[in-house]
């Protein structure tokens, strides 16, 4: 495992330390889908050199997206001088849209067009080498050392473009050489790593970070961590539940973020409206099943899954013997699906080696004890159908009553304590 994600794993320290830097000003400066629209502008780029008989990896595709990402930095910082009339931001998405179009036109003419914008968005992280890895960090060094040199007229163009003493054309100048260092290392994120990922990379932890800091010096401490952190947890989930990596990583980022806006939004909240809210949580759920038994209760299958007596109790003794056996044949086949599945995991990733006509014997068979499983889902989805009938009296209306009751009696009470938010500035 540690070997074939070590190289994934500093790519993603790479990515976090450039991307991080570039998620601050992006936040400054309020264009946050710029970075979508150079990667679209690249993948655009991209696409060009797929038509012209170039394949996705090559040092043709990098040069053609670099060259069209340029074109667009360039566009983008025109833009910025006609603020007040067209919304950078309408630019950048007009921009995006038209990119994305042109792209699918063209690959709609191409072989294997869906297999090429799949990658593009996705990337292949899993996969880089260690040479790409070298490439990326001198590149991002040169590109972070260009910054740091010019950090003050830079900084100044992105967190305080209203001070005066800078004409138009220095602004614009500086603009250029933002836009211009921002679309190499968009081009050079995606070509290894995605549309998604490289967007995730940037935003995400620029964006959390602004809820706990202010200092630029701070901020971009607690994103590099964030995103060192969130890629190691992306790339773990990809090995142990056997995911596609790029998105797995994206989803990591997605679920930090959630976790800090709900603890953000509990944290500004008084007791007094947590409480109103959970108990018109469970005033609503209630009425779902009691109104709507048959409909996918998500939260109850989770309950019955901690604690199966919240299902069995509504079943009779046949279904109950039903049930049992179905849970101890899917058991047997889970366990055996977790051998098989580890094993053609171990030929999928190189660290075992299997004849062609093994794998496909082993993935036959994976895939015909996977529809005699499913068969034992379905027997318990039945049950638990027949179980949700009756559950609508014995669990929808009590949990109706509790939570209607709950909630009125809270609105004739009056507010409680609510909590202190410190500050830091």
């Amino acid at each position: 495992m540690l070997e074939l994600l070590l190289w994934p794993f500093v790519a993603g320290i790479i990515l976090t330390s450039i991307h991080a830097y570039f998620g601050l000003h992006v936040l400054a400066r309020g264009i946050i889908f710029v970075d979508l629209s150079l990667a679209q502008v690249a993948a655009l780029g991209i696409t060009i050199a797929i038509l012209a008989g170039h394949t996705v990896q090559s040092d043709a595709a990098y040069w053609y997206a670099l060259v069209f990402a340029l074109g667009g930095a360039v566009l983008f910082a025109l833009a910025r001088r006609f603020e007040k009339m067209v919304p950078q931001e309408a630019v950048i998405g007009i921009v995006y849209a038209v990119c994305a179009a042109l792209a699918v036109l063209a690959l709609d003419r191409a072989p294997q067009g869906a297999e090429h914008i799949k990658q593009i968005f996705i990337g292949s992280i899993l996969t880089v080498s260690a040479d790409e890895v070298s490439k990326l960090a001198i590149l991002y060094s040169l590109i972070g050392a260009a910054h740091w040199l010019l950090r003050k007229p830079l900084i100044q163009a992105s967190f305080h473009p209203e001070e005066t003493g800078v004409n138009s054309r220095r602004k614009f100048l500086w603009d250029v050489v933002f836009y211009g260092t921002f679309a190499l290392v968009v081009t050079s994120s995606v070509r290894i790593a995605g549309v998604l990922l490289v967007f995730s990379y940037l935003i995400v932890p620029a964006a959390i970070t602004g809820l706990f800091a202010t200092k630029m010096q701070s901020r971009l401490l607690i994103a590099w961590a964030l995103g060192v952190a969130l890629s190691a947890v992306g790339l773990a989930a990809s090995w142990f539940w056997n995911l596609p990596t790029g998105p797995a990583i994206v989803a990591a980022f997605g679920a930090a973020f959630a976790l800090v806006a709900i603890g953000m939004i509990l944290w500004h909240s008084s007791l007094l409206l947590i409480g109103k809210t959970v108990t018109a949580v469970l005033g609503i759920l209630g009425l779902l099943v009691l109104a709507f038994p048959n409909m996918d209760q998500h939260w109850l299958n989770a309950i019955e899954e901690a604690a199966p007596i919240v299902q069995e109790v509504f079943l009779t003794s046949d279904e109950l013997e039903t049930r049992h056996e179905a849970l101890d044949a899917i058991q047997r086949s889970t366990e055996e699906l977790t051998t098989l599945q580890a094993l053609d995991q171990d030929v999928r990733w190189g660290t075992k080696e299997m004849s062609v006509e093994k794998q496909d014997r082993l993935r036959q068979y994976l895939a015909s004890r996977s529809e005699i499983q499913a068969g034992d889902q379905l027997v318990l989805k039945e049950l638990r159908q027949q179980a949700r009938g009756r559950q609508r009296f014995g669990i929808g209306i009590p949990l109706l009553l509790l939570g209607l009751a709950s909630f009125f009696l809270l609105m004739r009470t009056r507010p409680l304590k609510v909590y202190k938010v410190a500050t830091q500035t």
